[in-house]
């Protein structure tokens, strides 16, 4: 049977829903992360590296499953991830909620990292990549702009555990991940043309039949796909790969470690928390504009800017300590919207070289790739604090980690045209 679809594209369903599921996911695990990062500590006595060491745990499974979950989108859709995906979100929170052991804390971790897996990133993207295409840069930075709205839930969390304690925040949130994940992930569906439309809405001219095994797709968009196979043969993906590594090891080290680095230099609790919180929301600005910008000029110098911006600003995040709080101003405006805008060119590239058919594999292989860094990111910070008594130092290192992206960009061969 046939959905019945409105007068507004049903891809732009797809991206609220993206939009609010990022938003929660991300806020609450994510972003969430440093608030009850110090209240751990301080309870169990844990080190900085030993806490730390669970983001990273995280990365690493993430990245392993990041393929399979492409491979399983590709193949199945959204829905059906993205359900199970809140399940073990939820289960995940529940454990770390109740968790005594280091054991068990790793294990929660291992739960989160399996539905945040499942039914964020690779998922979500394939989901909006599939149903757009020569609007995917705007729609793609809307629905990740959810991640950055996530930084509100921060200082609310901050207020949870201020009111009751960590463990309690943490049940609020699971049930939070059962109440709203699981209900948006039936507005899911896999593909366009399964339901008779075409990516942005556009008229549906004539269709020669190029079988997928479930319906005629135009031989305008199937001839000019590159599979999986012939993508790790590209040059463009590798370079791709590896400033998704940069990316995500910077991103994963300063939003695991800002209000551990903010007190660890006298800067209050209550104003760290708003940091953190203005972190991602700065990261909007750069979802939406370089989106913007994606559909409009080159995604590679796009993507070149938006790592020189995060260099910049994390040069001024390790100089806190020194010339004062007031350098975090130029932070924001920086290092937000450049990783924000990198987070929406990645998937833009992606389709850019390599089509939509096989999507969800290839970006799920370079999110596997790209999460290489998030092993390294925290654990580097928080063994920096343990054995040098600061995380100055390392950010200075760190800030070196996008010029390495940015070059990667400039080698990459030119893409493939654009033009319909």
């Amino acid at each position: 049977m046939k959905t019945r679809f409105s007068t507004v594209f049903y891809g732009w369903w797809l991206v609220g829903a993206s939009l609010l599921i990022a938003m929660y996911v991300g806020g609450g695990v994510f972003y969430g992360f440093t608030a009850v990062f110090e209240p751990i500590a301080d309870e169990i006595g844990w080190s900085y590296t030993q806490i730390s060491l669970a983001a990273s745990l995280r990365g690493v499974e993430m990245g392993l499953l990041a393929p399979f979950v492409g491979i399983m989108t590709d193949r199945w859709g959204p829905r059906r991830l993205i359900f199970g995906g809140g399940i073990f979100a939820a289960l995940g929170l529940f454990l770390l909620g109740r968790t005594t052991s280091l054991g068990m804390f790793y294990a929660a971790f291992a739960l989160i990292a399996i539905g945040i897996s499942t039914c964020t990133m690779t998922v979500l993207l394939t989901a909006v990549a599939n149903w757009f295409q020569r609007r995917v840069g705007i729609a793609t930075g809307i629905a990740v702009s959810g991640f950055g709205l996530g930084g509100l839930m921060v200082p609310a969390i901050v207020g949870l555990i201020e009111a009751y304690d960590w463990r309690v925040a943490v049940i609020i949130l699971a049930l939070g991940m059962l109440v709203l994940v699981l209900p948006l992930s039936l507005l899911f569906r896999h593909r366009p043309e399964h339901y008779g439309q075409q990516p942005d809405g556009e008229p549906i001219g004539d269709v020669i039949a190029v079988d997928d095994g479930l319906t005629s797709i135009p031989l305008m968009a199937a001839g000019e796909d590159v599979s999986a196979r012939q993508a790790l043969k590209s040059g463009a993906f590798w370079s791709i790969a590896l400033a998704s590594a940069c990316h995500v090891m910077l991103v994963t080290a300063v939003i695991t470690h800002v209000m551990p680095y903010l007190s660890s230099v006298d800067v209050a609790r209550s104003t760290s928390s708003q940091v953190a919180m203005a972190v991602p929301l700065a990261s909007i600005a750069g979802r939406l504009g370089f989106g913007w910008f994606a559909d409009r000029a080159s995604r590679k110098l796009v993507t070149v800017v938006g790592f020189g911006m995060m260099a910049l600003g994390l040069l001024c995040f390790a100089f806190t300590g020194i010339t004062g709080t007031w350098i975090l101003i130029p932070f924001l405006i920086l290092f937000g919207p450049g990783y924000g805008g990198i987070n929406v060119m990645r998937p833009a590239l992606v389709q850019e070289y390599f089509g939509r058919s096989s999507f969800g594999t290839i970006f799920g292989i370079i999110i596997g790739a790209g999460m290489v860094g998030s092993i390294g990111g925290p654990a580097l910070a928080g063994w920096a604090y343990d054995n040098w008594g600061s995380y100055q130092d390392m950010w200075f290192l760190m800030s070196a980690v996008p010029v390495v992206a940015l070059i990667a960009m400039l080698l990459m061969s030119p893409a493939r045209s654009r033009n319909r």
